[in-house]
């Protein structure tokens, strides 16, 4: 058996040449061994394009086999199993009825028309909709995963106007799960998730319950086309050379670990390497925030303010990427401030609970968690600051231009006027 810091180890050295298979799969047999028996897990596939479970079954890194053989007891697949209509219900029943199974939903699940929208299937001559199926299968579940942007938040499904009001899974089920969210999301994304929680439990989550493993760092820190953004090189047209963020690039607004884990298994690539824009396919507000595809971000959100993106190009356009550093800086700050409350109420309710602080290290960890609270709220403010003072010189520097223009103008005329009367 492994620990779980070792797991977590084994996963980040398995990014973008070997997958996760050498690492993990022989430490996972090994320990299922000691569990006696494979965990029984469904896959149930709601209103979905089957993106995600094409995903899965392409991992190579561990195989399709080697999952299904050493790792899984998998006991429904909409699109994997031979079993159809009451020969696969009955599985269903059985495995529910025995409770303390791992449930991953893929697809999002519509509710209008008391669910109509979405039909399961038929038990006799009734119709049984994904909201039935998904309340009955998420009664005993012992853990549920969505997987997949649709599961995980709606996707393209709930998107404006939502005709069929498709919701998420948790929403439908009004319970926590553990979003593996992507379109698709990722093989590795799935097996390792999926691992995690069958060696160790629920995985450390983090913004949106996404599993910090995979969704801790934004894309833009670990772009290769960094240090183009920084230069000031900006691509003009998809398949020109620079930063793709002024036609759409969507990953300084993205978390996930596509930029060392990469696709396409040894043909590693991914859309940057590529040579087009991330799309954000693993946000809570895809596609919607992220459309469309080719045109930069409507807007910027900076805590506590609302700034157009458009004004932060003209910036870049003058020859300085100091606005959008601070956008960054900013989001970092914010993201790391939700995390450090969320570990301040958790401190706070263990508080609670035993009555005092006994344990020292909790008081450390307020401490910290505090100071690092004013250094980022601080740092937030000033940087703020530097953005307007940016703005206020950029507005400074264009009336001057057009002043000159004006005056250019003006002389060009004058001296045209003086050719033509000496002509004359």
């Amino acid at each position: 058996m492994f620990t779980r810091r070792q797991f977590i180890q084994l996963c980040l050295k398995g990014v973008a040449a070997y997958s996760l298979s050498p690492l993990i799969i022989p430490r996972l047999a090994e320990a299922l061994e000691n569990l006696n028996k494979k965990p029984v897990v469904l896959w149930y596939e709601a209103n979905t394009c089957a993106g995600n479970v094409f995903s899965f079954l392409n991992t190579l890194n561990p195989s399709l086999l080697e999952i299904l053989e050493k790792s899984i007891d998998l006991r429904f697949n909409n699109t994997l199993m031979t079993a159809e209509g009451e020969q696969a219900l009955n599985i269903l029943d059985k495995t529910v009825e025995e409770g303390e199974y791992i449930l991953m939903v893929e697809g999002t699940i519509p509710t209008r028309a008391g669910g109509h929208y979405g039909i399961a299937g038929l038990r006799g001559d009734k119709p049984v909709t994904h909201v039935e199926m998904i309340e009955y299968l998420g009664s005993k579940a012992k853990t549920i995963m969505a997987i997949g942007s649709c599961a995980a938040f709606g996707g393209p499904f709930a998107a404006y106007p939502n005709p069929s009001h498709s919701v998420s899974v948790s929403k439908a089920l009004g319970r926590e799960t553990i979003n593996v969210s992507g379109c698709p999301a990722h093989p590795d994304w799935i097996v390792g998730t999926l691992s995690h929680v069958i060696l160790f439990g629920k995985p450390e989550l983090g913004v949106h319950n996404r599993p910090v493993l995979f969704y801790g760092e934004n894309i833009h820190h670990r772009c290769p086309r960094r240090q183009m953004f920084e230069d000031n090189v900006f691509a003009k047209h998809p398949g020109d050379e620079g930063c793709l963020y002024l036609i759409g690039c969507k990953g300084p607004v993205t978390s996930s670990d596509c930029p060392t884990r990469q696709w396409i298994g040894l043909h590693n690539s991914w859309p940057i390497g590529a040579n087009t824009p991330c799309i954000g396919c693993v946000n809570a507000d895809f596609p919607e925030k992220s459309m469309p595809f080719f045109k930069h971000l409507p807007d910027i959100n900076v805590t506590g303010a609302n700034i157009k993106a458009r004004t932060i190009s003209k910036v870049v356009a003058g020859g300085t990427a100091l606005g959008i550093g601070i956008h960054f800086l900013a989001n970092l700050a914010r993201g790391r401030l939700k995390l450090r409350l969320k570990a301040v109420e958790d401190i706070t309710k263990k508080t609670q609970e035993s009555g005092d602080l006994e344990d020292h290290q909790q008081e450390d960890d307020l401490v910290e968690i505090f100071e690092e609270l004013d250094v980022l709220t601080k740092k937030e403010e000033d940087l703020k600051k530097k953005l307007k003072q940016l703005l206020r010189k950029r507005k400074s520097r264009l009336k001057k231009a057009k002043k000159l223009k004006s005056k250019s103008k003006s002389k060009n005329k004058s001296k045209k006027e003086k050719e033509i009367t000496e002509d004359e």
